[in-house]
């Protein structure tokens, strides 16, 4: 899969070792560690899951030291089991000890990310539906989980509040209604700008269908409710089901005819991927 630009995760990585390494750097390898030793190390992976984040581990200690040499990396979307070599790190030990933690952070976190989403996918797989996130990412690191999201097999949503309507029940409150809130947002953005819109029931569906849009957001139904409502919309919105979605409850959902899967978890509570650093020598 394509990777994220340098000038994207640089900044990201930058800041993380800065906060490492503090005012002093790392006291307990300069003061352990000769500055002449050389070490071979490899990253591992201690359980089943999908690799995301391997440009930033390369960065991290290309960062601390830029003679430290990487090889061998797997791509990020690799399937990996207990015991698989995900790269390989050798140069001066001062560095590699000093950039471990930070390279294991992100590529621990990112891997959780995408081996969340894969479990989604993996389980929907035999329907329509793709697994999509949110905009519930950990803040600054949206960028790098939204591409774990993709190295999992699953799809983005918006990026941020600048690229997509999404009218949600507080804004349809506020404006009077499905039909109000949809006039005004057509009445505001440009013809490129993409507008979806949350509806809980079936009647605010129906609404939606006669005020006109390009994405429905079905939240918090079930499969009986979507497949109905699947049916109203007919091919006309594009229908997203969004909701405390779990990988048990994705097939059913999944099932019912929707074309997208939202859920949260994959990046606000990601479980991270056991990944290890193996001496070698």
């Amino acid at each position: 899969m394509r990777s994220l630009p340098r000038v994207v995760i640089e900044p990201l990585v930058r800041a993380t070792l800065l906060e490492d390494l503090g005012r002093a750097g790392d006291l307990t390898t300069d003061a352990v560690i000769s500055p002449d030793a050389r070490a071979e190390v490899a990253l591992v992976a201690r359980e089943p899951g999908v690799i995301a984040g391997v440009d930033c581990a390369r960065l991290a200690w290309e960062l601390v030291d830029p003679r430290i040499e990487i090889r061998d990396l797997l791509p990020d979307g690799s399937r990996v089991q207990p015991g698989t070599v995900i790269g390989i790190a050798s140069g001066p030990a001062r560095g590699l000890l000093s950039g471990e933690r930070t390279a294991l952070n992100f590529l621990g976190h990112l891997s959780g990310v995408a081996t969340g989403t894969a479990t989604i996918a993996d389980a929907i797989a035999h329907t329509q539906a793709r697994v999509a996130d949110t905009r519930k990412t950990i803040p600054g690191l949206r960028a790098l989980q939204k591409h774990a999201v993709v190295a999992g097999g699953g799809s983005n949503h918006r990026f941020g509040l600048d690229d997509a309507v999404l009218i949600k029940d507080n804004h349809i409150a506020v404006a009077g209604g499905v039909t109000q809130a949809v006039a005004a947002a057509k009445a505001h953005v440009g013809h490129m700008v993409k507008i979806e819109v949350e509806v809980d029931t079936l009647d605010q569906l129906a609404e939606l269908l006669q005020a006109g849009a390009d994405a429905v957001l079905l939240d918090n139904m079930g499969p009986d409710q979507l497949r109905e409502a699947v049916a109203m919309v007919a091919g006309r919105l594009i229908t997203e089901a969004s909701g405390r979605i779990t990988p048990a409850t994705a097939v059913p959902i999944a099932e019912a005819g929707v074309d997208l899967i939202s859920v949260g978890w994959l990046t606000h509570s990601a479980r991270v991927l056991d990944i290890g650093l193996d001496y070698l020598g």
